[in-house]
């Protein structure tokens, strides 16, 4: 039975669940089976090396699915940064009206988007980054606990207390990302207030995945304690999969002497972490993976997948519909409880 959220309603999917814009993960393969399983499927721009080559993915992606797909667009500090004003306008050239927008000062892309009229999807670790994109005009919020893969934020807060602040202190809607894998956390999110989750590693480890298989039974036979948080001493922490080059690098990060990023830096290297999607080789470089490793057992079709989440979601909402008795607090105590009588 499809869900009916301020996610489904405005985004025009039947399920409250979105792919995460993983780099090196995002390509048309993943997000067109996504989408036509029922949930929104993200490309993510900047794994494409240049913004006409988002145009071409954009473009393949429209010949695989019909329902709606989104384009992660994530801000990042660089020597050199993209043309993050090329990407947003291939996007709006290409009419994708859904943005996940990420990272560092997104106020001008942001305004360029809403300006074509885009629904936004701003990731945030803190409810005070979330009122600041609020205050940019964003239409949802996607809230990353401290569980999530890849950059997670500073302030250390797990969902279970996230989301709640969330939902007590925002006024626009938000999603629930970082450690979601199956319908009870679907569920669970819903219950804490959110309108649908963001699922990355739980994605990464499917059939239409563009990634090596080796990658996938990594993430199957590993342990929700097989991450390492990596950079955290210049304060731009990393979820990563607690390979031997992730290990090295904390190692190399607490031991060194000079504190200078120079040190670490050939550990960290994101052409090695894309190598390791491509040959299978899950010690070759580092890659991002949530906490979420420890509740992944198999390797799916995201019709599979999201049609799973669909029935555990519900079954689970009613199981929970089911513990409630009489007609409320002034019912009679369930069997078994003490009361006036």
């Amino acid at each position: 039975m499809p869900f009916n959220t301020a996610l489904t309603r405005q985004l025009g999917i039947k399920i409250p669940v979105v792919q995460g814009g993983m780099q090196w993960v995002g390509y048309a393969e993943l997000a067109s089976a996504v989408s036509n399983a029922g949930g929104l499927g993200i490309l993510t721009a900047l794994t494409q090396p240049t913004p006409e080559d988002l145009r071409k993915e954009i473009r393949k992606c429209r010949t695989m699915t019909k329902p709606p797909f989104a384009v992660n667009l994530t801000l990042l500090p660089a020597l050199v940064p993209p043309d993050y004003h090329a990407y947003a306008r291939v996007v709006i050239d290409e009419g994708i009206h859904i943005v996940e927008t990420a990272g560092n000062s997104p106020g001008p892309v942001i305004k360029q988007l809403k300006a074509a009229k885009c629904t936004i999807l701003h990731k945030c670790t803190t409810i005070r980054h979330a009122q600041s994109a609020i205050n940019l005009g964003v239409d949802f919020l996607s809230i990353d606990g401290f569980e999530c893969a890849g950059h997670v934020g500073e302030s250390d807060i797990t969902n279970f207390i996230l989301l709640s602040r969330a939902r007590q202190s925002l006024s626009v809607p938000f999603i629930a990302s970082g450690g979601f894998a199956d319908g009870q956390g679907l569920a669970a999110a819903l219950s804490l207030g959110a309108e649908g989750i963001n699922m990355g590693t739980r994605f990464m480890c499917t059939i239409e995945a563009p990634i090596h298989q080796k990658v996938k039974e990594a993430i199957i036979y590993a342990q929700e304690t097989d991450t390492e948080l990596v950079l955290r001493r210049w304060k731009n922490t990393s979820r990563l999969f607690a390979n031997k080059v992730a290990k090295e690098a904390v190692k190399v990060e607490r031991e060194s002497t000079s504190g200078k990023f120079e040190d670490v830096a050939p550990y960290v290297s994101g052409k090695r972490g894309r190598e390791v999607f491509i040959n299978g080789d899950v010690d070759y470089g580092v890659w991002t993976a949530g906490q979420v490793i420890g509740l992944i057992h198999d390797i799916p079709s995201c019709k599979e997948l999201v049609e799973r989440i669909e029935m555990e979601a519900e079954e689970t909402i009613k199981k929970a519909g089911s513990l409630i008795v009489g007609g409320g607090s002034s019912a009679d105590p369930p069997p078994g409880e003490v009361g006036e009588k």
